[in-house]
């Protein structure tokens, strides 16, 4: 009997302490036997207490192949999962939600607003509005709006057309700069703790 498994990089538990295979990896079998092994218990959760825990997927080859010894199981996925248990559902008022969501917000337009600000000051962006305008029309002018107008438009344009997301309206199905970014960083962050807890299983043996 061939079974395939494709164990998730990241798996969450909420309430029950005992992980099922299903939990953790997606299972293919050509045999009758799939709801059984969706059900085998693969993993114990020691304490009742939000915590993180490394399985390897070694220890799901050995809980199938103790209940199907003739079984062939390959692996077509992660080899470690980290696995999060929080005993119950988090429960966040919206009052809290939306102050952070408003704090973060007024902290990256302040931020992105000085960056933007302190480039300008650096290259001397003014000077060269007032250099454009001498150009087109002769005369020399401070601020001269013909040109920071349509250039502060651009500038929000060009931003709201390079991260491809406003509200529901989106140029293209990709992911935009900062859904990568945050992938990037998930799957970073991911590994880090999966090498973390790895080195403390190894330590723990003898």
């Amino acid at each position: 009997m061939d079974i395939y498994i494709k164990p998730m990089q990241k798996a969450q538990i909420t309430g029950r302490r005992i992980v099922y295979l299903s939990d953790v990896a997606e299972i293919y079998t050509g045999d009758a036997c799939l709801g059984e092994l969706e059900k085998l218990p693969v993993f114990q959760i020691p304490e009742a207490a939000e915590n993180m825990y490394l399985l390897s997927v070694l220890e799901l080859v050995q809980a199938i192949t103790a209940l199907y010894p003739k079984a062939t199981v390959s692996n077509v996925g992660e080899s470690d999962i980290l696995l999060s248990y929080t005993p119950q559902p988090k429960k966040e008022k919206k009052l809290i939600l939306w102050g952070k969501i408003l704090f973060v917000s007024a902290v990256l337009f302040c931020g992105a607003a000085t960056t933007i600000m302190c480039f300008h000051s650096d290259a001397q962006l003014p000077l060269i509005f007032q250099n454009y305008y001498a150009m087109a029309y002769g005369e020399s002018q401070e601020l001269p709006k013909l040109v920071t107008i349509p250039y502060s438009i651009g500038l929000v344009v060009g931003i709201l057309v390079f991260f491809n997301h406003f509200s529901k309206f989106a140029l293209s199905k990709d992911p935009t700069p900062i859904e990568v970014e945050m992938t990037t960083y998930e799957n970073e962050t991911i590994t880090s703790i999966i090498e973390q807890l790895d080195r403390k299983k190894r330590r723990r043996k003898p």
